[in-house]
């Protein structure tokens, strides 16, 4: 396996997140890839490499060109506004909800902030775009790497700030650049002609379900917390199943808090059961293993064991893979589960 790793994640390091009603530390952090790396290298797993530089053409194939350009400049818009905000980092404060406009770009910071956001969790740092897009290198060459003749059969974007949340104009939920979704978009431009991402985050992959759900050539399924009690709230439900040329390429398997391994991989199987229909011919994990029972912020119960088996299971598929690090907030225990599903993966 290839290991395509973000070696300036770390310039991505928010101080504090809106979390049930207060200002509280970050519970994504730089730490959660060390421990993996820790593991990986302990482990022998894979071979790290750097990515080469981001693909901004394809990175503006799935993300608004606005919202790019908003990333892009906000530190320096930040700073602008007063010096002492580089002591800050940005939260946004308003959002154009139900009958508001969204199709205007205001000039107030503040309200572009709102406009490409969703929640007030996700502080944007001073090296939060240079983060981000190294992390959407490592995605993009990911994809790559195993559609090359010759190439692995499968290859991971190790990366934080994570993806899967980000829609094609909006951040939340920690993620910026939606690196799974840029993985399937590089798939299908290297020839694959179906992509399925198959994401077993605890949450809902809200941002990658609205990029693809009326394109019939890319299907997505998530495996998920029960968004009328779990975040992201909005999104996920069993009833979205895609629309337009999209029509029945979307699948969402909610589980109630509190769901075991047996329950859960019921779900998993479902899921892989509807990629193998699709007739994919690529997948991407967009791994978040905050599944896992002693993970701060979610509820089912898997145990470290059990990521061996959700390894195997994927790699039944047979299929050329492109995994995407997304959750996991139990930071001594994220890198042995990360590595347990990729050895299960690999035998």
């Amino acid at each position: 396996m290839h290991i395509f790793h973000n070696t300036v994640h770390g310039k991505h390091d928010g101080r504090q997140e809106m979390f049930r009603g207060k200002l509280v530390p970050c519970h994504e952090t730089p730490a959660r890839l060390e421990y993996v790396l820790d593991a990986l290298r302990q482990r022998g797993i894979g071979a790290l490499q750097a990515p080469s530089a981001a693909d901004m053409d394809l990175i503006r194939r799935v993300h608004s060109s606005r919202y790019v350009d908003f990333l892009q400049r906000a530190w320096a818009d930040w700073i602008a506004l007063d010096p002492a905000n580089a002591d800050l980092d940005i939260l946004p404060s308003v959002w154009p909800v139900r009958g508001f406009r969204h199709d205007i770009s205001p000039t107030n910071f503040a309200a572009q902030v709102g406009l490409f956001s969703f929640d007030s969790g996700s502080p944007l740092t001073a090296g939060t775009w240079e983060a981000a897009t190294a992390g959407a290198a490592c995605a993009i060459d990911a994809a790559r790497a195993v559609s090359a003749a010759g190439g692995p059969q499968a290859a991971m974007a190790l990366t934080r700030p994570p993806g899967h949340h980000a829609g094609a104009d909006f951040f939340g939920g920690y993620c910026f650049l939606n690196n799974a979704a840029l993985a399937a978009q590089a798939l299908r431009e290297a020839g694959a002609e179906r992509v399925a991402v198959l994401d077993i985050d605890y949450h809902h992959g809200n941002g990658t379900q609205s990029i693809f759900y009326e394109r019939g050539d890319v299907l997505t399924v998530s495996v998920h917390g029960d968004p009328t009690t779990e975040y992201p709230f909005f999104l996920g439900y069993a009833d979205e199943s895609g629309q337009g040329a999209g029509a029945g390429c979307n699948l969402n398997l909610p589980l109630p808090a509190g769901t075991d391994f047996a329950a859960w991989t019921q779900a998993l199987d479902q899921g892989i059961a509807a990629v193998r229909r699709f007739k994919a011919d690529a997948v991407v994990i967009a791994l978040g293993v905050d599944t896992y029972a002693g993970d701060p912020i979610s509820k089912f119960t898997l145990q470290s064991a059990d990521y061996f088996q959700v390894g195997a299971r994927l790699a039944q598929l047979g299929l050329p893979t492109v995994f995407t690090m997304e959750g996991g907030y139990a930071v001594a225990e994220v890198g042995i589960n990360v590595a347990n599903v990729l050895e299960g993966y690999a035998g």
